[in-house]
């Protein structure tokens, strides 16, 4: 199981947003690429990043910084916001980033099928979850899909990987919606990364706790920032937990 840090970029900077509205941000850091390089000093095995402009306008934004990134670093990256046709994945991967992220497009099932088909495992889609439903369009619009039957939709189109990002929780340090996850766990028979809310190490042994084969990963933003959570305290316990299955 990862711990995966997360750098929203907005303008050319580190931010996050507080429940994923782009009119209450925090920002971190002017220097996205010394952000990404003090995550993998302290243990990062992967980055996730996400182009908050690109998510809003579309198309991404911020490809170069991205590109700097994964050029000077030896782990890989996972980049979402704004890719949304097969072209510009094959823009993300020819810069050397290892997996592209599919939001309002993956409820386009045909798209995600041909991206798929294309590109394997490497493609991995986010659903971002209010209540049980799938929010699009950089979380602005919210739709009457549950997101057990869009996950569903997307294993039989192909996809190994979904993210999982509660967005009521994203950004506002309540701790993890554990029944949630729970549910969505029990929705499909894919790989999960779990995203939004996490905040404490209690949370990280919570996700633990619920003993899923199915959870690979979990993205924490700005419970790191803040230090509210130590990188380095939280790769320990996920170390921990898989030392205590191998001894099983």
């Amino acid at each position: 199981m990862l711990i995966i840090p997360a750098i929203d970029l907005k303008r050319g900077r580190c931010v996050r947003l507080w429940q994923g509205k782009k009119n209450k941000e925090t920002v971190y850091s002017e220097d996205p690429l010394y952000v990404a390089k003090n995550w993998v000093r302290r243990g990062a095995r992967r980055l996730h990043i996400v182009d908050l402009d690109g998510a809003f306008e579309g198309k991404p934004v911020h490809l170069e910084i991205v590109t700097k990134i994964a050029r000077e670093l030896d782990i890989p990256i996972e980049l979402g916001g704004g890719i949304r046709d097969i072209s510009t994945i094959r823009r993300v991967f020819e810069r050397g980033i290892g997996y592209a992220i599919l939001g309002s497009k993956a409820l386009s099932l045909k798209f995600v099928e041909r991206a798929c088909q294309e590109f394997g495992d490497r493609i991995i889609v986010s659903i971002d979850v209010r209540d049980g439903k799938v929010a699009i369009e950089g979380w602005e619009r919210q739709t009457s899909i549950q997101a057990g039957d869009l996950a569903r939709d997307l294993v039989r189109a192909g996809v190994k990987t979904i993210i999982f990002t509660d967005i009521a929780r994203d950004g506002t340090m309540q701790g993890v919606n554990v029944e949630a996850v729970r549910d969505f766990v029990e929705s499909a028979d894919v790989d999960l990364i779990v995203s939004g809310g996490i905040s404490s190490l209690e949370d990280i042994r919570k996700i633990i706790r619920l003993n899923s084969q199915r959870i690979k990963g979990m993205i924490i933003g700005k419970a790191l920032y803040t230090g509210k959570i130590r990188l380095e305290e939280a790769i320990e316990i996920v170390k921990g937990k898989r030392q205590r299955v191998k001894g099983e």
